[in-house]
């Protein structure tokens, strides 16, 4: 079995143990009322813009999610960075450049390994030792990351794990496999999930896989969509599914939390890797951390 398929497998557990970690508040995430931003790379870019969402939408104060690469010169409360390897080049000048520059920011690092440079450019690390991965394909660490941010908002359903077992014995759509060009959708803290989900496609299986805001897809992306095409809603309204399938696309929406059906996401991706005889573990042009010489 490859190494992203046990991974995949074993979200329930390690989303358990964050949730119960989120919820007991542990030291350096975000206060209420403070200016946040959060910054990532890649997978830990897309969970952090759904974090974004969330905080601000639970009035816990106002809260930018960046690319590591492309935090501005603003002031903030706290930086919040959500990187697995700990290594990343873009999040460490990140987070180098906030101490240099706004010396009163607080800063705290989400990571899988915390025996890595970025401890020593935080204040405060939260190490999620239990959700590190050997897969290039990140999945269960930045799974585990919102799923503790989110519990530490009160934003996370109870039976949260229990979702994510059913979304691992779910069926994928029908026929998924034949098609040739995805879009997934979403709305609000879902787009960032939307964007994962592709992203876990392109990796994984090389295929043409894109990511919209549900409303905006109406507005020109749509003109892609036909009969080879899987649409998959983490948000947006009936009437573009009822829309997408006159037109002749599968669609397909689960009745589970969103983060849950990323878990289905994520398992299309691998059946889709392997359909094109490719090894899910070894993604083209890919290494597990990107460290710039």
């Amino acid at each position: 079995m490859e190494h992203v398929l046990r991974e995949i497998a074993s979200q329930p557990e390690c989303w358990r143990r964050a949730l119960e970690l989120g919820a007991a508040s542990p030291a350096g995430l975000p206060e209420a009322g403070e200016r946040v931003a959060v910054i990532g790379c890649g997978t830990s870019l897309y969970m952090a813009q759904s974090y974004a969402v969330l905080r601000e939408r639970s009035g816990q104060g106002e809260t930018d999610a960046f690319a590591a690469s492309e935090l501005p010169a603003r002031r903030y409360d706290r930086l919040v960075a959500i990187t697995r390897s700990g290594t990343t080049t873009e999040v460490l000048h990140a987070l180098g450049a906030a101490a240099r520059t706004d010396p009163g920011i607080s800063t705290v690092v989400i990571t899988a390994d915390p025996a890595t440079p970025v401890s020593g450019l935080a204040e405060t690390v939260i190490a999620l030792e239990f959700a590190d991965e050997r897969s290039v394909v990140q999945t269960r660490f930045a799974t585990s990351g919102l799923a503790l941010l989110r519990a530490h908002l009160g934003e996370a359903p109870a039976d949260l794990a229990a979702q994510a077992e059913a979304a691992l014995a779910a069926p994928l759509p029908e026929g998924a496999l034949s098609r040739r060009q995805f879009t997934f959708l979403g709305s609000g803290w879902t787009n960032g999930l939307a964007q994962e989900a592709a992203l876990k496609l392109r990796e994984s299986a090389l295929a043409w896989a894109e990511a919209y805001p549900a409303m905006e897809y109406r507005h020109g992306p749509i003109s892609i969509a036909d009969g080879n095409s899987l649409v998959w809603f983490f948000g947006g309204p009936e009437e573009l599914r009822e829309e997408l399938t006159r037109i002749g696309a599968l669609t397909t929406a689960a009745e589970l939390d969103p983060l849950a059906d990323l878990v289905r996401a994520q398992r299309l991706a691998v059946e889709l890797s392997r359909s094109r005889g490719l090894d899910p573990d070894s993604p083209r042009n890919l290494s597990r951390s990107v460290i710039l010489r």
